[in-house]
Parts: structure tokens; C-alpha cells; sequence
């Protein structure tokens, strides 16, 4: 099999008594849809944190094609292809859609300054063509205030694919997005992801988004993975229905 693109190894965190990462070795592939399940407090959004550099685990390493990554800042891992969204956008409130998405590539750049104009500081096509793809450049103008909440995930997941990314982390892309919605906005991800041909890591609560849209399950129980497989194969397992899917 070829290189893995993020693989950590025996990483270990925790906060006072509760263990949040339990010895975790994983890889993940070029291509890759993965869904991260869990209950809440299992260690999800701690995992790819540790993995996006917002936190540093107390042992283990994690590697980024090849290159160990370990504790490195969130910009600097960004620099190198990993990028993300959050569960709740991180949003400029105050500027337009397409200002958000020209400041988040002009900070990749190193080229935001006092002196410079944000639309000279980033190629226009970059951001038109991110828009486009997350299907908001019709909305380029409008001020981020305004956005409902599904719009808001959009532009906060196309503020990441303007770093030209290999790897998206979305941290519960459809939470906060009405249940009609949730199918729509994954269809545009999806499509978004297939054409930039970026792999991807989604941390998920709705089985029936999981089941859908990922290539591959990876269950957390206690700061550890207790299945990693097929979605036909996580979602049916007894133990993860039980303990995961409360069924």
C-alpha cells in the first residue's frame, strides 16, 4: 500500500483523570472519505486537533506525508496541506463572503499587510472559482452576518479549500444545519472535495450522513478507536450500535 497521507502513532492525552486519547496509531489514505463517530466526550474533535495542531498530545507522534507534524502550529500545518473547518464557522462577520475567503488565502500567502488592498494581495480566479464550487458566488457580496447557518458551513469550509488543501478535517459539518438541509450541503461538499480531489476527515453524529457519504468509519470509544472499516461493517457492528449509536 502506498504512504499513508496523516498517520499518527501511540499518541496519548489526557485531561486530569479522563483520557481523551487512549494510544492511538492510525493512517489514513490519498482519497480517503472518512466519518469519525463517537458519544460525546469519546475523543473525536480531540483527535483532530491534535492532528490540526490546536492541541499537543503529552506522547505519540503524527506525520503529514511523511513529515512528522507533531505540535507544529496550526498555520504552519495548514502551509502544508492539511486544512479545516470548524463546528461552529469561524467567520469575518463583518466583511462580505468573498473578503472572507481572499483573507483566508491572503493569510496562507503571508500576504496580508497595512499597506496592501485584499483584492491585490490574492489571484481573483482562486477565489471565484472556490465560490463557485461551494456554489456562493452569487452571494459574494453579502455580508457574513447575514448567512443562515448552512450558508455560513459553506463559507467556512470554502475559506479552507481556498489553501488548496490535500486534506479537509470538517469537524460535524451538519450540525446546526436543519434536517432537510443536511443531504444538500453534503452533496456540495462532496462534489467540492471530488473536484479539487482533496481527501477528507468529517467528524459526524447522523448515521444516515455517515452511511452516505464516507468511504470508511472510524468509531471512538474512551479515547479510542474500537472499530475502523466499511461503513456496512462499523455501522452494523453490535458493540458500536450499542455503545456509539445508543441502540
Amino acid at each position: 500500500m502506498s504512504q499513508a497521507l496523516l498517520q499518527t502513532r501511540d499518541l496519548k492525552l489526557s485531561f486530569g483523570a479522563i483520557v481523551v486519547a487512549d494510544n492511538i496509531s492510525f493512517s489514513l489514505h490519498e482519497g480517503e472519505r472518512l466519518a469519525v463517530i463517537g458519544q460525546n466526550g469519546a475523543g473525536k474533535t480531540t483527535f483532530i486537533n491534535i492532528c490540526t495542531g490546536l492541541i499537543r498530545p503529552h506522547s505519540g507522534t503524527v506525520s503529514f506525508d511523511g513529515k512528522d507534524i507533531t505540535g507544529m502550529a496550526p498555520r504552519l500545518i495548514a502551509r502544508r496541506g492539511m486544512a479545516r473547518s470548524f463546528q461552529l464557522p469561524q467567520l469575518f462577520l463583518e466583511h462580505s463572503v468573498r473578503d472572507c475567503v481572499r483573507i483566508a488565502a491572503a493569510g496562507k500567502a503571508g500576504r496580508l499587510g497595512l499597506w496592501r488592498s485584499l483584492a491585490s494581495a490574492v489571484p481573483a480566479n482562486d477565489v471565484e472559482h472556490v465560490l463557485e464550487l461551494v456554489g456562493m458566488r452569487e452571494r459574494g457580496d453579502e455580508p457574513c452576518e447575514s448567512l443562515p447557518e448552512g450558508h455560513r458551513k459553506l463559507l467556512d469550509i470554502a475559506m479552507a479549500l481556498v489553501l488548496h488543501p490535500r486534506l479537509l478535517v470538517l469537524d460535524e459539518p451538519t450540525s446546526g444545519v436543519s434536517t432537510e438541509d443536511k443531504h444538500g450541503l453534503m452533496e456540495t461538499i462532496m462534489a467540492a472535495l471530488d473536484e479539487a480531489r482533496i481527501t477528507a476527515i468529517f467528524v459526524e453524529h447522523d448515521v444516515d450522513i455517515v452511511a452516505k457519504y464516507s468511504t470508511r468509519v472510524a468509531a471512538w470509544i474512551a479515547g479510542r478507536v474500537a472499530a475502523d472499516g466499511t461503513p456496512e461493517q462499523v455501522l452494523n457492528d453490535p458493540d458500536i450500535r450499542k455503545n456509539v449509536l445508543g441502540e
